[in-house]
């Protein structure tokens, strides 16, 4: 008989399979209490499952399951040419239930050199005037790549700023910058928290050195939100910095025209629960609900068991190729007004 007792001291961390003991009360959550916004999602091919190739009719019933009302396609931003596709494919169809977010080509920043902005302002209004008045992504504010060793950081933004200026005047300016967990802006090493997400991705991994250090490119943020107050910012993934809500929570507090959604930054937003719930009572009016997974019936449901206010297990997250470092997250036990303040909020940001 085999001895239990005994660890295996050639257990290797890849094989290494802990399960939960913990027995409790499985809540299981299948529609929303109020109808859903999703303010951060794909459709396309590469992070949205390829559903803007499949017959919308699908997309809508799927929607109509999940309890979700507006859906929000930020693929639209990669290409005028996919701008219209996704136009013609989806926003022509159901109006009413879709957004596509719009971007500038930065292909064209090397060859039109400091006109780079007003060109970008120009396909911008351009851009508004085929989606009849939707939100425009901004791609300009995301949180840069940026050269080793910081070069360029500060200049390679300040061509955009004009078209950032002119986004107002062009219609319903939204501009929404994306940001890569901080842990791939960090060397990695044993310290790391989520061991071998570097490994796994290594062509999103920009550590400093030689990169620029993760709070400086998030202070460079900060800056330009607050350079331009007429432009609405949506910092995707709770501001970019779930590990520090403190720090989002003093730009929201210095920044009217600042926004957060919190998808794919429920696992950092689980590990504080009480952090967390602090944040979403406090800031339940500039919070947009966003997945970042695509139409997916699963994760809606574990984003609802997320916000049911008298969730106290943990979850798991679904996995998937591009979601291996989801983990478990703690429900937040936010109050359930927070769904119809958000709803207010999304409406807000993204009006058009």
């Amino acid at each position: 008989m085999p001895d239990t007792t005994k660890v295996d001291d050639d257990l290797l961390l890849r094989d290494y399979r802990p399960r939960p003991h913990l027995v409790t009360k499985a809540t299981h959550i299948t529609q929303p209490r109020y109808p859903v916004y999703d303010a951060h999602n794909h459709l396309g091919e590469t992070f949205g499952g390829g559903w803007i190739n499949r017959p919308v009719a699908a997309l809508l019933d799927r929607l109509d399951e999940a309890g979700v009302r507006v859906y929000v396609d930020l693929d639209g931003g990669w290409g005028e040419d996919i701008l219209q596709a996704h136009l013609d494919r989806i926003k022509a169809a159901a109006p009413a239930r879709f957004r596509v977010f719009s971007g500038v080509d930065w292909r064209a920043w090397p060859e039109r050199g400091d006109g780079f902005a007003t060109w970008a302002a120009e396909r911008l209004r351009a851009q508004a005037a085929w989606g009849r008045g939707r939100p425009q992504d901004l791609e300009a504010v995301r949180p840069p790549s940026a050269e080793p060793g910081g070069r360029g950081r500060e200049d390679r933004r300040r061509p955009a700023r004009p078209h950032l200026a002119d986004g107002g005047r062009a219609g319903p300016a939204c501009a929404h910058p994306r940001g890569r967990p901080g842990r791939l802006l960090r060397p990695a090493g044993r310290r790391q928290r989520a061991l071998g997400g570097a490994a796994r991705a290594p062509r999103l991994a920009l550590p400093s050195p030689p990169y620029p250090a993760f709070l400086a490119i998030l202070e460079d943020l900060a800056r330009l939100v607050a350079r331009h107050p007429g432009t609405t910012f949506i910092g995707a993934h709770v501001g970019c910095y779930a590990e520090d809500l403190a720090w989002v929570g003093a730009l929201l507090d210095r920044c009217p025209n600042f926004y957060v959604d919190f998808s794919a930054r429920i696992a950092e937003l689980g590990r504080q629960p009480y952090s967390a719930r602090r944040f979403f009572i406090q800031y339940a009016d500039r919070i947009l609900f966003g997945t970042d997974s695509e139409p997916d019936l699963d994760t809606y449901r574990i984003y609802y068991r997320f916000l049911k206010p008298t969730t106290s297990t943990s979850t798991t997250a679904p996995r998937r190729p591009r979601r291996r470092d989801a983990g478990r997250f703690t429900a937040c036990t936010c109050p359930t007004t927070c769904w119809k303040r958000s709803i207010t909020a999304t409406r807000r940001a993204s009006s058009g």
